[in-house]
Protein backbone atom coordinates (compact mmCIF):
# COMPACT_ATOMS: atom_id res chain seq x y z
CA UNK A 1 0.00 0.00 0.00
CA UNK A 2 1.52 3.44 -0.60
CA UNK A 3 1.75 6.10 1.65
CA UNK A 4 2.21 9.66 1.37
CA UNK A 5 3.43 12.26 4.01
CA UNK A 6 0.65 14.89 5.72
CA UNK A 7 3.21 15.77 8.80
CA UNK A 8 5.85 15.37 10.72
CA UNK A 9 5.70 15.39 15.14
CA UNK A 10 8.04 17.87 16.16
CA UNK A 11 7.03 18.21 19.46
CA UNK A 12 4.24 17.19 22.39
CA UNK A 13 1.89 19.66 23.64
CA UNK A 14 1.29 19.80 27.74
CA UNK A 15 0.83 16.70 29.69
CA UNK A 16 -2.77 15.14 28.20
CA UNK A 17 -0.89 13.25 25.17
CA UNK A 18 -0.90 16.19 22.30
CA UNK A 19 1.43 16.58 19.82
CA UNK A 20 3.07 19.59 17.83
CA UNK A 21 2.61 18.71 14.02
CA UNK A 22 4.01 20.38 11.28
CA UNK A 23 2.05 19.80 8.29
CA UNK A 24 2.78 19.22 4.60
CA UNK A 25 -0.65 19.67 3.02
CA UNK A 26 -2.95 21.98 2.18
CA UNK A 27 -5.49 19.90 3.60
CA UNK A 28 -5.41 19.66 6.99
CA UNK A 29 -8.91 20.60 8.43
CA UNK A 30 -9.90 17.07 6.39
CA UNK A 31 -6.38 14.85 7.31
CA UNK A 32 -7.11 15.81 10.95
CA UNK A 33 -10.57 15.94 11.60
CA UNK A 34 -12.32 13.42 14.17
CA UNK A 35 -11.94 9.53 13.52
CA UNK A 36 -9.67 10.30 10.32
CA UNK A 37 -6.94 7.41 10.34
CA UNK A 38 -3.34 8.12 9.72
CA UNK A 39 -0.76 6.10 9.74
CA UNK A 40 2.88 6.79 11.54
CA UNK A 41 5.88 6.56 10.48
CA UNK A 42 9.09 6.08 12.42
CA UNK A 43 12.62 7.84 11.80
CA UNK A 44 13.77 5.10 9.40
CA UNK A 45 10.22 5.23 7.64
CA UNK A 46 9.02 1.99 9.01
CA UNK A 47 5.35 1.71 9.77
CA UNK A 48 4.50 1.85 13.21
CA UNK A 49 0.57 1.75 13.43
CA UNK A 50 -2.42 3.76 12.53
CA UNK A 51 -3.67 6.93 14.53
CA UNK A 52 -7.75 7.89 15.03
CA UNK A 53 -7.77 11.49 15.64
CA UNK A 54 -9.84 12.81 18.64
CA UNK A 55 -8.91 16.50 18.83
CA UNK A 56 -7.39 19.05 16.45
CA UNK A 57 -6.69 22.73 16.61
CA UNK A 58 -4.18 25.09 15.03
CA UNK A 59 -1.91 26.97 17.08
CA UNK A 60 0.27 29.37 15.20
CA UNK A 61 2.21 27.23 12.36
CA UNK A 62 1.40 24.02 14.17
CA UNK A 63 -1.23 21.75 14.15
CA UNK A 64 -2.58 20.24 17.84
CA UNK A 65 -3.64 16.66 17.96
CA UNK A 66 -4.54 14.17 20.25
CA UNK A 67 -5.21 10.60 19.08
CA UNK A 68 -7.38 7.80 20.57
CA UNK A 69 -5.94 5.80 23.16
CA UNK A 70 -2.77 8.10 23.35
CA UNK A 71 -3.87 9.93 27.72
CA UNK A 72 -0.49 11.17 28.37
CA UNK A 73 3.04 12.90 27.55
CA UNK A 74 4.19 9.46 28.40
CA UNK A 75 2.42 8.13 25.52
CA UNK A 76 3.07 10.42 22.68
CA UNK A 77 6.99 11.50 23.73
CA UNK A 78 8.08 8.86 21.95
CA UNK A 79 6.87 10.32 18.22
CA UNK A 80 8.69 12.97 17.99
CA UNK A 81 10.26 13.14 14.60
CA UNK A 82 8.05 10.30 13.46
CA UNK A 83 5.82 10.95 10.04
CA UNK A 84 2.16 11.14 10.05
CA UNK A 85 0.68 9.82 6.88
CA UNK A 86 -2.26 9.09 4.74
CA UNK A 87 -3.07 5.89 2.76
CA UNK A 88 -3.69 6.38 -0.89
CA UNK A 89 -6.90 5.49 -1.40
CA UNK A 90 -7.81 8.37 1.13
CA UNK A 91 -6.24 10.88 -0.48
CA UNK A 92 -8.14 13.38 -1.86
CA UNK A 93 -8.96 14.64 -5.35
CA UNK A 94 -8.22 18.15 -6.38
CA UNK A 95 -10.35 20.62 -7.95
CA UNK A 96 -8.42 21.82 -11.01
CA UNK A 97 -5.67 20.65 -13.12
CA UNK A 98 -3.78 23.49 -11.87
CA UNK A 99 -3.64 21.50 -8.25
CA UNK A 100 -0.96 18.99 -7.66
CA UNK A 101 0.20 17.54 -4.86
CA UNK A 102 3.51 17.93 -3.77
CA UNK A 103 4.68 14.35 -4.10
CA UNK A 104 4.29 14.49 -7.91
CA UNK A 105 6.36 17.72 -8.48
CA UNK A 106 8.73 16.59 -6.40
CA UNK A 107 11.37 14.22 -8.45
CA UNK A 108 10.30 16.43 -11.87
CA UNK A 109 13.03 17.67 -14.09
CA UNK A 110 13.27 21.67 -14.09
CA UNK A 111 13.89 23.36 -18.22
CA UNK A 112 14.10 26.94 -19.28
CA UNK A 113 14.29 27.69 -22.51
CA UNK A 114 14.74 24.28 -23.69
CA UNK A 115 17.57 23.43 -21.46
CA UNK A 116 17.65 21.33 -18.33
CA UNK A 117 18.49 23.50 -15.18
CA UNK A 118 17.76 21.24 -12.29
CA UNK A 119 14.98 18.54 -10.56
CA UNK A 120 12.64 19.86 -8.08
CA UNK A 121 14.01 18.35 -4.69
CA UNK A 122 11.48 20.00 -2.11
CA UNK A 123 8.97 22.30 -1.89
CA UNK A 124 9.47 24.85 1.36
CA UNK A 125 5.96 26.88 2.56
CA UNK A 126 7.53 30.04 3.95
CA UNK A 127 4.16 31.93 3.51
CA UNK A 128 2.43 33.94 0.45
CA UNK A 129 3.03 31.00 -2.18
CA UNK A 130 5.21 27.97 -2.18
CA UNK A 131 8.76 27.98 -3.13
CA UNK A 132 10.53 24.98 -4.91
CA UNK A 133 13.73 24.17 -4.42
CA UNK A 134 16.05 23.18 -7.74
CA UNK A 135 18.96 20.65 -7.43
CA UNK A 136 21.49 21.84 -9.92
CA UNK A 137 24.46 20.47 -10.93
CA UNK A 138 27.90 21.96 -9.47
CA UNK A 139 25.34 25.25 -8.77
CA UNK A 140 23.68 26.00 -5.19
CA UNK A 141 20.04 25.27 -5.25
CA UNK A 142 17.69 27.74 -6.70
CA UNK A 143 14.60 29.20 -5.02
CA UNK A 144 11.82 29.36 -7.21
CA UNK A 145 8.56 31.08 -5.83
CA UNK A 146 4.98 29.06 -6.92
CA UNK A 147 3.65 32.38 -9.06
CA UNK A 148 2.36 32.18 -13.16
CA UNK A 149 5.45 34.72 -14.40
CA UNK A 150 7.84 31.80 -13.19
CA UNK A 151 6.08 28.21 -12.92
CA UNK A 152 4.94 28.74 -16.50
CA UNK A 153 3.48 25.06 -16.89
CA UNK A 154 4.04 21.72 -15.30
CA UNK A 155 3.85 18.11 -17.31
CA UNK A 156 3.49 15.23 -14.68
CA UNK A 157 3.12 12.91 -17.40
CA UNK A 158 6.09 14.05 -19.21
CA UNK A 159 8.08 14.49 -15.98
CA UNK A 160 8.80 18.01 -16.49
CA UNK A 161 8.42 21.47 -15.43
CA UNK A 162 9.20 24.68 -17.88
CA UNK A 163 10.09 28.09 -15.94
CA UNK A 164 11.03 31.70 -16.50
CA UNK A 165 13.99 32.61 -13.93
CA UNK A 166 13.27 36.35 -13.21
CA UNK A 167 16.45 38.81 -13.33
CA UNK A 168 18.61 38.96 -10.69
CA UNK A 169 16.71 35.83 -9.24
CA UNK A 170 19.66 33.65 -9.97
CA UNK A 171 22.90 35.19 -8.79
Amino acid sequence: MDYYKVGTIVNTQGLQGEVRIISVTDFSEERYQKNAELALFDKADNFVRTLKIKTHRKQKNFDIVKFDGLYSINDVEKFRDFSLKVAAENRAELDSEDEFYYDDIIGLDVFEHGTKIGTVSEILQPGANDVWVIKRQGKKDLLLPFIDDVILSVDIAGNQVTVEIPEGLDD
